[in-house]
């Protein structure tokens, strides 16, 4: 039987095809991915980075809007409190319509936000904005405020999907409004 270890450190080729695997589920383990990014194993942060780093390679959200840690044989459901990853950097490349904003997680992973990584701006209770950008899968890496400042700075005016003109950003042919809908 692999274990999640095993699983996580694959062939050393790219990421775990855990799309593909679709074993029983097993049960809950007290694991959180905390907002700020740091992952916690029954009340202990784990300071292992490189442990962090295996089992992110094993993540997976399911249709059930739950987040696993899945192997061949095992599937572990785990607490996510905001985002899968934290985007730590963006860089602009063009401007305008033509722009691309890419990403780099806190799990150096790099996305250029637009049709196939959707960048979205949520609203949490206190109003504050909490913007996000799709890394794979259904997983998304929540952008740190220093991030989100960075590409707040790129706005500009444009037209909402809903036809509303909107303060937004441009990246990979999307325009994504910055404020609230």
């Amino acid at each position: 039987m692999q274990s999640l270890i095993e699983a996580a450190r694959g062939s050393g080729k790219g990421l775990p095809p855990v799309e593909r695997w679709h074993p029983e589920y097993c049960g809950e383990m007290d694991m959180v991915i905390r907002r700020d990014g740091s992952w916690w194993h029954e009340g202990t942060r784990i300071g292992r980075e490189a442990l962090v780093r295996l089992f992110a390679r094993i993540l997976r959200k399911d249709e059930d809007g739950e987040t696993y840690l899945v192997t061949p044989v095992e599937k572990i459901r785990i607490e996510v409190e905001a985002g899968h990853f934290l985007a730590v950097r963006v860089d602009a490349l063009g401007e305008g319509a033509e722009q691309k904003l890419v990403f780099t997680t806190d799990h150096d992973e790099t996305i250029i936000a637009g049709p196939e990584h959707p960048l979205r701006i949520a609203f949490g209770e206190d109003g504050e904005p909490e913007p996000y950008v799709h890394v794979r899968g259904r997983l998304e890496a929540l952008l740190t405020r220093p991030v989100f400042y960075e590409m707040a700075n790129l706005a500009v005016e444009g037209q909402a999907p809903d036809g509303r003109k909107a303060t937004g950003v441009w990246s990979d042919g999307v325009f994504v409004p910055l404020d609230r809908r």
